[in-house]
């Protein structure tokens, strides 16, 4: 068994999901690992990792809308606000979505299905810089 480990970067432009899975991809592939598991985490509490379709738009597009009607940013309803109306809801949303996912790679690349995509999900409306932790696992 052998592992690599390593920390991606990326900024975010405000709420709304953004398609890593090319840069996860590239990594995964100049590994010397075939076969095995990549676990990807996510060192912020206010952001999400999801696996959702990457083929239409609309998708993405609806997902947003959806996350901020399930969760408001209504500025009675929460007590935690230090950084602004947005904040509690990121922390709430991010509950609902998690920080972490698991995906198989076999014969060296990720076995994602042919709709699937790895994306980052900012719940906060400024642009952070996220960083995203990727352990493979494997032979």
């Amino acid at each position: 068994m052998r592992q690599a480990l390593t920390t991606l970067a990326f900024t975010t432009s405000g709420q709304g999901l953004q398609d890593i899975t090319d840069p996860v991809a590239a990594w995964t592939a100049r590994q010397t690992i075939r076969d095995g598991l990549l676990t990807l985490f996510l060192r912020h509490t206010s952001a999400s990792l999801i696996i959702q379709e990457n083929a239409d738009p609309a998708v993405v597009q609806d997902l947003e809308v959806f996350f901020r009607r399930l969760v408001s940013e209504d500025d009675g309803l929460y007590r935690h606000d230090e950084e602004g109306p947005d904040d509690m809801p990121a922390h709430i949303r991010t509950a609902l979505t998690g920080v972490q996912l698991s995906v198989p790679l076999q014969d060296g690349r990720l076995a994602l299905g042919t709709w699937q995509g790895i994306y980052l999900f900012e719940h906060r409306r400024r642009p952070h810089r996220r960083q995203v932790v990727l352990h493979l696992l494997g032979e």
